[in-house]
């Protein structure tokens, strides 16, 4: 296939391309900078342009859409044009150039109220109770894009949960510099379970959701390695990947949730020129519980992980301790 990729500047979507790239198909990708992805044609531009998305999809088979405004906090008007608006246009011109298959690439976070998930499936997308802006626009979105559904385009919407890996600077980078500054506390004892997603498996399950789209299309799926972990291990094995000391000291939860809310007022009147430190979505999401039942996914996308957890913090510490480390 001839594959549109968006967003393949970040960690994820670079991922994702080089995958589609190794098993064969050919790959445009799409985004406002140079993906630094071997074996890709890049195509630049803005989501919000139909211009620029009309020639990105020009003569494609496919699309995997990656693309969107990923921060705790922001414009709510710029997550509303970019990770709805730009996903509309994107499902229009894709419908106009006659493109047959559209993976688009979702988060658990849409369908996360702040409870706990425990072995739950994919459940519907709910912008009234998710948590931030980024997590209600993404769930808008995933609504239109599953919608758009039909016998002339085939659309799958995957969540990967938590992905980290060598190289990320979000997840992992954050995690390690607040911890080697003193500032990562565990949230109440730090034995919530939680799913994550090693970055090789994200990219395989993601490209089989793209093979596989005929077969699944109009569905949706949570993607992660299946191997939760108590919140303090999964963060004990990053920083140790790292060479950092561990978070040790500790935070009440409801502390944590009611100091998120606190910031994300003040966040909202007088912006840092940086993520805040704490949101309230960022503590139930360090508090919570959020493991989920993977047999669907395994099963309909004929897909498992080929990586385990234990390997990839082994191929973190590797990376982190070779040579772009010193």
């Amino acid at each position: 296939m001839k594959v549109l990729v968006t967003g393949a500047s970040g960690f994820l979507g670079g991922a994702v391309a080089a995958e589609i790239v190794a098993a064969g198909h050919e790959v445009r990708t799409f985004q406002r900078r140079a993906s630094g992805v071997i074996g890709v044609q890049d195509a630049r531009g803005s989501l919000t342009s139909a211009a620029d998305i009309a020639a990105a999809v020009s003569e494609m088979d496919a699309v995997v859409h990656l693309a969107a405004k990923v921060s705790l906090a922001g414009d709510p008007a710029e997550f509303e044009a970019v990770n709805v608006g730009g996903t509309r246009n994107l499902l229009a011109a894709a419908a106009e150039a006659g493109i047959r298959r559209f993976v688009y690439v979702s988060s658990p976070s849409v369908a996360h109220a702040g409870s706990s998930i425990m072995g739950s499936a994919a459940e519907p997308a709910d912008p009234v109770r998710a948590r931030g802006d980024y997590a209600r626009t993404k769930a808008r979105a995933e609504i239109v894009a599953l919608a758009a559904d039909s016998p002339r385009l085939s659309v799958v919407a995957v969540r990967p949960h938590l992905v980290w890996g060598p190289g990320d600077t979000q997840l992992v980078a954050r995690i390690v510099d607040r911890a080697r500054a003193g500032r990562l506390p565990l949230l109440g004892h730090g034995a919530a379970l939680i799913d994550s997603t090693y970055v090789d498996n994200a990219a395989s399950a993601i490209r089989a959701a793209l093979e596989r789209a005929d077969d699944v299309h109009g569905r949706r799926y949570v993607i992660t390695n299946g191997e939760p972990r108590p919140v303090a291990e999964l963060l004990a094995g990053m920083c140790a990947a790292a060479g950092v000391r561990a978070p040790a000291w500790r935070v009440p939860a409801g502390i944590a949730r009611a100091a998120g809310s606190a910031i994300e007022a003040l966040w909202r009147v007088r912006p840092g020129v940086d993520e805040p430190p704490m949101t309230r979505f960022l503590a139930e999401q360090l508090s919570t519980a959020h493991w989920f039942d993977q047999r669907q996914t395994r099963s309909d996308l004929r897909w498992s992980p080929g990586v385990t957890l234990d390997e990839g913090f082994a191929r973190l510490a590797a990376f982190s301790n070779g040579p772009a480390a010193a």
